[in-house]
């Protein structure tokens, strides 16, 4: 598919997809609305010392990079699984610009360039573990979230999922609730759900799952409400 970079509103660019009619991030700030959705409501509302992470849609890695950067500042280990089964080229997110040439990161006491840690995250093999940084963790899969297979897929639970698939109306089969059944179990008790669509159908198919759901303002900007999904501590 071809992709056109796009800047938003807060200066950070996106991905457009014409053949979907569909951006990778918001159109009012690519960057805020990952900060505000997945770190903001979900990392930092999660109560897990080490948190697992899956992200369905791991796309141009923004959302990564952004748990990255919080990882190393809050001390937190991190293991963060990716799902993405058209991964980008790094040219491509190169290009967009979410890391500068001369910007740096402290990571275990130490400045290191964020660009090549950028770099890494996105050409780092696929299917195994790489350790980034010494608090962070990444797992990238080239696979469709509809074919995860709770009893086989993974030997773990998560404490934290990051559903950033596109719109339902642009892929509709990202959205189902047999999706949404198979991450209530995939998670642990306690575990969160993080989303930008506040659709009321999406609401309903978590809590079908099994979730309860709270809808939460959105970013600054942006979205007007989104939604956040926890599995209720001690059910069964």
């Amino acid at each position: 598919m071809k992709r056109i970079i796009e800047k938003t509103d807060d200066g950070s660019a996106t991905l457009f997809v014409p053949e979907l009619n569909e951006h990778y991030h918001s159109t009012k700030g690519a960057r805020t609305e990952s900060q505000h959705i997945f770190i903001e409501m979900g990392l930092k509302a999660s109560a897990s010392t080490a948190p697992r992470i899956l992200e369905v849609g791991f796309g141009t890695g923004l959302n990564a990079w952004l748990t990255l950067e919080e990882a190393e500042q809050s001390g937190r280990h991190i293991h963060y699984t990716g799902l993405e089964l058209y991964p980008l080229e790094w040219q491509t997110v190169e290009e967009l610009g979410y890391v500068r040439n001369d910007e740096q990161l402290l990571v275990n006491g130490e400045l290191q360039p964020s660009i090549e840690l950028f770099k890494q995250l996105h050409t780092s093999p696929w299917q195994e573990d790489v350790q980034l940084t010494p608090h962070f963790i990444l797992r990238k899969m080239e696979k469709d979230a509809n074919q995860l297979k709770v009893e086989s897929t993974f030997n773990f639970q998560f404490d934290l999922v990051y559903f950033d698939a596109f719109a339902p109306e642009k892929q509709p089969e990202m959205w189902s609730q047999e999706l949404f059944n198979c991450l209530h179990v995939l998670l642990d008790e306690g575990g969160i759900l993080t989303t930008y669509c506040a659709k009321g159908v999406v609401r309903r198919m978590l809590q079908t799952a099994g979730f309860t759901v709270e809808r939460l303002p959105g970013p600054p900007g942006g979205k007007r409400e989104i939604l956040r999904a926890r599995k209720t501590r001690n059910e069964k």
